[in-house]
């Protein structure tokens, strides 16, 4: 996805003196980048010719110089044809590449190189494929993407097996290797939640079209290494040095010792800050690491290329003035100026090339040649300017939180004077001044000016933010910055240094730890909607202008809409329910007027992953709930998987569930056995346990047999929570006449042909029949017949694949919303109606 020429919209900039048209050249560029942003509202993509008819008017306009002359609203929508034909070109034609819908699920044969250094995780690892032929497994060649993302399982992957065992029964894999791979693709498919992590946007960021694993097992060909090349050799002394730096601070081999898992997830941090390999950061690193607000510095950021470029500039300009002939065939600043730019660029390309990464690169790039060209421009068009190249270069970038968070606090800087003037002028002096004291209090105050300008922003984007972050950040970042990383680089040269680094980190991580357990370290807010987070950025962006103080004390109340904001919530007498998306398990969020509950938290993804910790924690956090009970319909995984870190985050909330004595939830929180029978009411909406009978409680019972259903009921409907019930458990409910009708059935088992029996069916008779389950899961959920029984009896059945996740209010009961066609839009996956499997 190559950028387009700008020769014609860059002419358009200047006047024949080569000086900034003042009149057209920020229009051109806001334009630009709001044509962008309005190709990426697009629901679907139209046509590929039907973009190249603003992107041919738009560059044609820009070269005329009678446009040109007509003002800045002409040149502003020529440029904003410009942008949105652009953009729209780029996304048609990568589009048309997309796996083809037969080909999902298929057995094939893939030859290709690793483009990256693969991930080891749990279970087995991971790898990034460079396609250059596909076939069928009887050698019939068919197309496919040119980059698949794949997982390549080890024996015992999905049993209890020692993870270290499990990945020592795969081959070791390096960047550039060429292989023959059996495997199965699909689309990327990820989950769709309100607030959620978008996985298909990610996807089409890095260009990938294809996800799948390797097959395994005697049914399937061996897979083949074909050649040890050389194609990808940033990414291989990426993987020497990530693994340089493991076997040096934590390796496999070492004996069980004390200190040795701290050392193992300092190395984590260690291979991060080097590498860019943010996957190796222990999960509960991250927490902490946002918790503090430090995230930023331990991950290849803006800061971490904008400091190398700093240094990188001054040491060459130091050592360019040692020789007076050398200053005399090109000028010491501008030595330093090009070879910063272009040091920070290699560093960059080494850390991963991530986005962040790339985009910092950009802005730096930008303002290097506006030095170089001899300009000053005013900070405005300097800002828009940099934001228009990154825009260019990456369109979706403008959906990705750290464009938000960058652009917004260089523009917060740049607005209080706390960045210079002239953009020359600030990269050669840097922002240090020469007393100590005058660089404290400089760097406290632009963090105070940053922080309180990013909370708002921080609250709309992540539904936190951290409330020690100004005295985490003071601390964290002179120690990463100028210990931390300095000694993880050098000890790439000299790897005793990585042994420095890690104490580095250790001590950090323990200061970060105990910060982060403060009371209140953390300020959790409901998501608020776009124009209050706007309005609250202005806030605080006037609270920090160099103004008197009763203009600024103006900027309070912008805040309010954000620090204060609440959901809507259902009227006393109705209520809502919510099925998040999860994949293949269940999790319902149901809310009445001031109380809410959560039945199922979802499967356990991996040893390191649950639909807890990244699906339904976020969920709650952004809707502003707080549970006053979970149940745990059953104990198996696919139900059971995210509640331990559910419970985690709702210590209040009281926990119900069948599952045995022994169970690890036991240990959590006293559980309160589910029975038939049992009620209560909340705010006019009725809730009731309609099996397992006090005698299914036997020994031996199957968990399935046990799942606890309940029936939330109001006067104006219904709602049937079923859990994995089979036909036997539904034939008992109809015999004991429980009150089974509900206008939303959650479909028991998630259509398992072992349940839903025609008279259970018939008895519910529900409007909506909502299945939660994976997209092409390997149980071939939901059943044909058992989808077929729902159509008979009239009822619409709602997948969560093709839904994501579900809105359904007894206030009206004939309407279901669902998250994948309410916020539609073109880079998500659409799935058509799929084979159906064998059911189980």
């Amino acid at each position: 996805m190559s950028a387009l020429p700008l020769d014609a919209g860059a002419a358009a900039a200047y006047d024949e003196e080569g000086a900034p048209r003042r009149a057209g050249f920020a229009p051109a560029l806001a334009g630009l980048v709001a044509g962008t942003a309005l190709q990426l509202l697009q629901p679907a993509l139209w046509p590929i010719w039907v973009y190249a008819l603003p992107t041919a008017a738009g560059l044609a306009a820009l070269g005329l110089r009678s446009v040109r002359r007509r003002g800045a609203l002409v040149l502003a929508l020529a440029a904003l044809a410009l942008g949105f034909g652009a953009t729209g070109l780029r996304a048609a034609h990568f589009a048309s590449t997309a796996l083809a819908p037969e080909l999902e699920g298929r057995a094939l044969v893939l030859t290709g190189t690793i483009a990256a250094m693969p991930q080891q995780t749990a279970t087995g690892l991971r790898l990034r494929l460079e396609v250059t032929a596909a076939a069928l497994d009887d050698g019939q060649a068919v197309r496919v993407p040119a980059l698949a993302d794949l997982g390549w399982w080890g024996e015992g992957a999905f049993s209890s097996a020692d993870p270290l065992a499990i990945r020592r029964s795969l081959p070791a894999l390096r960047a550039g290797e060429r292989w023959r791979l059996p495997v199965r693709l699909k689309a990327p498919h990820g989950a769709r939640n309100p607030h959620g992590f978008d996985y298909e946007l990610w996807a089409w960021e890095q260009g990938v079209q294809a996800t799948g694993s390797v097959r395994t097992g005697a049914s399937a060909p061996a897979p083949q290494r074909l050649s040890d090349g050389w194609s990808h050799p940033v990414e291989r002394a990426r993987q020497a040095v990530r693994d340089a730096i493991y076997a040096r601070l934590a390796p496999e081999a070492a004996p069980a010792q004390d200190g040795l898992e701290a050392r193992r997830r300092a190395a984590g941090v260690v291979a991060a800050l080097v590498t860019g390999d943010q996957r190796a950061i222990d999960r509960a690193d991250w927490d902490v690491f946002r918790a503090t607000g430090v995230a930023h510095l331990v991950s290849i950021s803006g800061l971490h290329v904008t400091m190398f470029a700093w240094l990188a500039s001054g040491a060459l300009g130091w050592l360019w003035r040692r020789s007076a002939r050398l200053c005399l065939l090109w000028p010491a600043q501008q030595v330093a100026l090009v070879g910063g730019v272009l040091l920070a660029a290699a560093y960059a390309l080494f850390s991963g090339g991530g986005l962040p990464a790339q985009r910092t690169v950009c802005m730096l790039a930008t303002v290097a040649l506006l030095r170089l060209s001899g300009r000053r421009w005013p900070w405005p068009q300097v800002w828009l300017a940099a934001c228009a190249v990154v825009v260019l270069l990456d369109p979706w970038a403008l959906l990705q939180a750290g464009f938000w968070l960058s652009f917004v606090a260089v523009g917060v800087l740049f607005a209080t004077n706390f960045v210079a003037s002239s953009p020359g002028d600030a990269w050669a002096t840097g922002t240090f001044l020469s007393n100590s004291g005058m660089r404290a209090a400089r760097l406290l105050r632009e963090q105070a000016v940053v922080t309180l300008a990013l909370t708002p922003l921080t609250l709309l984007l992540f539904g936190q933010a951290s409330v020690v972050g100004l005295a985490a950040n003071l601390l964290a970042i002179p120690w990463v910055t100028l210990l931390v990383t300095p000694l993880a680089m050098a000890g790439v040269l000299l790897p005793p240094l990585w042994d420095a680094a890690a104490l580095a980190v250790q001590a950090l991580g323990a200061l970060l730890g105990w910060m982060a357990a403060w009371p209140h370290a953390v300020l959790s807010r409901p998501a608020a909607p776009l124009w209050a987070a706007a309005a609250g950025v202005f806030g605080g962006a006037l609270l920090c202008m160099r103004l008197p103080p009763a203009l600024r004390l103006l900027g309070l109340a912008p805040l309010l809409p954000t620090l204060f904001w609440q959901p809507p919530r259902p009227a006393v007498g109705d209520f809502e329910l919510l099925a998040a998306d999860v994949g293949q398990g269940n999790a319902v969020l149901v809310r009445t007027a001031r109380h809410a509950l959560l039945y199922d938290a979802g499967p356990r993804y991996s040893a390191e992953s649950d639909a807890g910790h990244r699906v339904l924690v976020p969920l709650l956090q952004a809707l502003g709930e707080t549970l006053d009970a979970v149940v745990v319909s059953h104990r198996d995984e696919d139900h059971a998987g995210g509640a331990a870190s559910v419970l985690a985050q709702q210590p209040q909330a009281v926990l119900m569930s069948s599952v045995e004595d022994g169970h690890a939830l036991q240990a959590l929180r006293p559980v309160r056995r589910c029975v038939a029978g049992q009620q209560w009411e909340w705010d006019g909406v009725r809730f009731e346990f309609l099996h397992p009978q006090p005698a299914d409680y036997a020994p031996q019972a199957r968990s399935n047999a046990l799942s606890c259903v309940l029936r939330v009921s109001s006067g104006t409907g219904g709602a049937l929570l079923a859990g994995d019930i089979e036909a036997a458990q539904e034939a008992a409910l109809l015999r004991a006449g429980a009150p089974l009708s509900a206008d939303l059935l959650l479909v028991p088992h998630h259509g398992s042909k072992t349940s839903s029996s025609a008279a259970f069916v018939q008895a519910v008779a529900p409007r909506f029949a909502l299945v939660q389950a994976g997209y092409l899961n390997r149980h071939g959920h939901p059943a044909p017949v058992v989808a077929q029984r729902y159509a008979a009896q009239g009822a619409e059945l709602v997948a969560s694949p093709a839904c994501g996740a579900a809105r359904w209010s007894s206030r009206e009961p004939a309407a279901l919303h669902c998250e994948r066609r309410t916020a539609r839009r073109y880079w998500q996956h659409g799935p058509a109606a799929a084979p159906a499997l064998p059911g189980h």
